[in-house]
This record gives structure tokens, C-alpha cells and sequence, in this order.
């Protein structure tokens, strides 16, 4: 979509605002989704630390997610936490495919709600893209259990990088085996008390790997068509909502495009999420790329808005923003255009923990301190 198309249509939605009353809103405004309330439109990103041993949570994941929640944002989001011991990146993911997972990631959830925040997860499966070093040791391919590696599985035999080894096809089996395991790891987060759930379905892992044809070159239900690439993103779909409660929402992370000629793009992702809010969805993560090393991502201020702003537009549903979003005006802009109705922040978070805090500052509102800071913060600023 053009700047010249988005001004354009920012300019229709302006003119419909004059024909009828429409509610203020802006990035400080609450953010209803079933019977949640998200006290502002500020989320934190679902980001991996690689700081866990077999899956579990542990304190640094305490501290790092808490102090978001501290810090003032409406929605904290654990990072991608593996429905299968073999669907991790790296041996250091969260996971959740065992009960023993969930104190640890309950510990999170009570104090991230203790403190006014909206506690969500993301639950994932890494597809070809798993059984990697974490990054800052390289991340390379593990490619042998004496590496710490484990086999992985995709669409089609069809490594991420050249060279790598070849990942196993799913069969219809192992297919229904990966349903069944986001069905699992879906009611051990409710149990451990997560209120918002996100499929995983974008950055080239295992559901996106479906939905593109650069990766998926099956030539049974599952392959060729948009209808059977699809499938099993709305199975999965499908089957969470039916465990999810009516009351508590659902949302879906996917990458609008690939960023390639014949791959996953803006048009089919309009569909998707079409197809998505009717299965019952209630915000479309809109990010973008991931599944194809090559791929030439024009990497610049906001440039996976435009895709929000077209999904949100075009399929009728609530969209998230996310991307190189640093600045709280502009993070404003974004909700009050129409462009996202959620702003989700990734490494800005990582940088400023209290970033949520400094945006009402930003917008000459008092900084909704917790109590233990705010007596002293405010007796310093007499």
C-alpha cells in the first residue's frame, strides 16, 4: 500500500468520524477485548530470551516480563513458548508441553496481573526453524543430539538454509499430532492463568511455514491451494477457540508477506484473517517476513504498519501494530489514524521498561506509578 493510498484512506475514515459519534480514542485509551479491559493499547511484544532449561520459566523470566507490567503496559506477552519439546528454536525456549510447566509460568501470570497488567502467551512450534544455538552464541543449525540438536519437522523436506539438514514432512498423523499439542499447551495456559492466548503463525516458523508456498510444496490437502495451505492455521485456530472461554479473547500472530515474489502476501493474508474472525479470532498480530533468509525486507520507521492498516480495513477485525516503533507520539498516531488498535513494542521495551509510564508523561497525564515508587517520585518532583 502506497503513502499516498494510506493518506487517502485515513482521509475517508476522517470524514465518516464528522457523520456520526464515535468514541475518542488513543494510545492511553483502555482497549475492550470480550470481557478484558486492557488499561491502555500498549503491549509488550512476545520476544525469547533463551534463559530456559527444559521449558520452564524461571526468575529471570519473572523479572524481565514483571517489570513490563510495573512499567505500565496494558498487556504483557510471554514470549513464543513451544507446544513440543522438538517445536523449540533453541534448547533454551519456554515451553509448555508438560504440566510440570505450569507453576513456573503461573508465578508470571499472578504478578503481571498483580500489578493492573492483562497477562498473555504465545504459544508456538518452531517447524524447520527449530534445533538452533541461541543468537548471541551464533545460532547456528544444531544438527546432532551431541550438539544439543534434535530432528525437526516442516511442510516439505525443505531446509530454511541451503545445506541444512532436511526437515521430516509431516504426515496427516504427525499433522494431527501438532493440533492436539496447541490444544494442551492452550488449556495449561488458561489453567496457569494467561487471559489472552496468540497462535503463532508468522517469522517462518511451523504454521507459517504452511501458509507459504516457498516452504509448503505439498500436493495433498494441506499444499497447493490457499484453501488447503490455510488448513491448518484454522484447525488449530478452530480448536483453541473451542477451549478458550467466550469471555476471554484469542489472537493470531502472522507476517503479512514474505517479502518474495510467489510466497505469503498481503492479499492472502486479508483472507486468512477474514476466515479467522469467523472462527471467532479478535486481533491479527501483524508482522511481517521470517520464513526465507534471503527474502530483502525494506526495514524502516513503521513499514509493517501499512499491513495492519490493510488487514484491519479490508477483514474487518482488530489489528496490532509492531515494528521499529519507538516513539510515543507516533505509537499515538498510529491508534488514532486507524492504523492498529494495539501498538506492541519489542526492543524499545527492552531498552525502556518504563516506556508505558513515560508515554502518559509524554501526553501531560500523572504516570500511573506503582505505590512503591510513586510516594518517592512524586515527593522528589515537589
Amino acid at each position: 500500500m502506497s503513502p499516498d493510498s494510506i493518506q487517502a484512506t485515513h482521509g475517508a475514515m476522517a470524514g465518516a468520524a464528522h457523520d456520526q459519534e464515535v468514541p475518542e480514542v488513543d494510545l492511553l485509551s483502555p482497549l475492550a477485548l470480550r470481557s478484558l479491559t486492557l488499561r491502555n493499547r500498549i503491549a509488550m511484544a512476545p520476544m525469547c530470551q533463551y534463559s530456559a532449561e527444559e521449558g520452564m520459566a524461571n526468575d529471570w523470566h519473572l523479572v524481565h516480563l514483571g517489570s513490563r507490567a510495573v512499567g505500565g503496559a496494558g498487556l504483557v506477552i510471554v514470549e513464543a513458548t513451544s507446544v513440543t519439546w522438538d517445536g523449540r528454536i533453541t534448547p533454551g525456549d519456554l515451553g509448555i508441553w508438560s504440566d510440570e510447566h505450569i507453576e513456573p509460568l503461573a508465578r508470571i501470570a499472578r504478578f503481571v496481573r498483580s500489578q493492573g497488567a492483562i497477562a498473555g502467551i504465545q504459544l508456538a512450534h518452531a517447524g524447520r526453524k527449530a534445533s538452533t544455538a541461541a543468537p548471541w552464541t551464533g545460532g547456528a543449525t544444531l544438527e546432532t543430539a551431541g550438539e544439543g540438536g534434535w530432528p525437526v519437522v516442516a511442510p516439505s523436506p525443505i531446509p530454511f538454509n541451503p545445506g541444512d539438514p532436511i526437515p521430516t514432512a509431516l504426515d496427516e498423523t504427525g499433522i494431527d499430532a501438532v493440533i492436539d499439542a496447541f490444544e494442551a499447551g492452550a488449556r495449561r495456559a488458561l489453567t496457569a492463568g494467561f487471559q489472552v492466548l496468540e497462535i503463532h503463525a508468522a517469522h517462518g516458523y511451523l504454521l507459517h511455514q504452511f501458509l507459504s508456498p516457498h516452504s509448503n510444496q505439498r500436493n495433498d490437502g494441506y499444499g497447493g491451494s490457499l484453501e488447503n495451505r490455510m488448513r491448518l492455521v484454522l484447525r488449530v485456530t478452530e480448536r483453541l477457540r473451542a477451549v478458550v472461554p467466550a469471555e476471554l479473547p484469542l489472537f493470531v500472530r502472522i507476517s503479512a508477506t514474505d517479502w518474495a515474489a510467489g510466497g505469503w502476501d498481503i492479499e492472502q493474508s486479508v483472507e486468512l484473517s477474514r476466515r479467522l474472525k469467523e472462527l471467532g479470532v479478535d486481533l491479527i498480530d501483524v508482522s511481517t517476513g521470517g520464513n526465507l533468509p534471503t527474502a530483502r525486507i525494506p526495514v524502516a520507521k513503521r513499514y509493517q504498519v501499512p499491513c495492519s492498516r490493510r488487514i484491519r480495513d479490508d477483514a474487518g477485525i482488530l489489528t496490532g501494530a509492531v515494528g521499529l516503533i519507538t516513539d510515543p507520539k507516533e505509537a499515538d498516531e498510529i491508534v488514532t489514524g486507524g492504523d492498529a488498535d494495539l501498538v506492541l513494542l519489542g526492543r524499545e521495551l527492552l531498552r525502556e521498561p518504563y516506556w508505558a509510564l513515560k508515554a502518559q508523561h509524554a501526553f501531560e497525564e500523572e504516570p500511573s506509578w506503582p505505590v512503591q515508587y510513586g510516594y518517592a517520585v512524586k515527593r522528589r518532583a515537589k
